[in-house]
């Protein structure tokens, strides 16, 4: 039987990939269209999402970033909106096997960190993930972020060069920024936005096993 999984402040779509490919059928909310979304999709707030939870097998959610992000600290902006604890306390009632998904240094456990290079892929971007169930840890990043990678955020794609050092800032095309981060449909601020589907394909299996 098909397991259906909830993905809220869904974005366009890089987390529901990855539990797709783990078996799941996949709903996504967000408040804003997704015309690239790539499963079912329904407009709403996901903090009240407009679909009953207990219809779900397990719920992921990727709340705004921003406020944790190391450069939004730099620059000071205290503009964005910290709904990582109430999209806890909703996941907590909901009865349901849930994951929350945010950036290092955000207020929530590390049960499993991702980092792209680990997972093959040429975009370094890590992420935590913290689970009602138990997870395994993925492996550790490799020493120091050697090789070739490149860094997919704002408006920008650029290139990194041997051990995490940017030599130089090049802008790289969106086909180069899709390519690393293992995403075929989305434009270039959704991909700055988007966690890589190898993370949650990852979990996902992790789930599966469980449910």
């Amino acid at each position: 039987m098909t397991k259906r999984l909830l993905d809220l402040f869904c974005g366009a779509g890089g987390a529901a990939w990855g539990y797709h490919l783990a078996g799941f059928e996949v709903v996504g909310v967000d408040n804003r269209p997704q015309p690239r979304y790539p499963f079912a999709f329904v407009q709403g707030d996901a903090l009240n999402p407009p679909v009953r939870l207990s219809e779900f097998d397990a719920i992921h959610a990727s709340p705004p970033c921003q406020l944790y992000r190391i450069a939004n600290n730099i620059h000071g902006k205290t503009d964005h909106p910290n709904l990582l604890a109430e999209t806890r306390g909703l996941l907590e009632s909901s009865g349901v096997p849930w994951v929350l998904e945010n950036v290092p240094g955000a207020p929530m456990r590390a049960d499993v960190v991702c980092c792209g290079l680990t997972f093959g892929l040429g975009v370094k971007r890590h992420r935590w993930f913290e689970s009602s169930v138990a997870l395994w840890g993925a492996a550790p990043c490799p020493p120091g972020h050697p090789g070739d990678w490149v860094s997919v955020f704002g408006h920008c794609i650029q290139r990194t060069y041997g051990h995490g050092k940017q030599t130089r800032r090049v802008r790289y095309s969106i086909e180069s920024g899709r390519k690393a981060m293992g995403i075929s449909w989305m434009d270039r601020d959704e991909l700055s936005q988007a966690i890589p589907p190898a993370y949650t394909e990852y979990i996902g299996r992790q789930l599966m096993e469980v449910l």
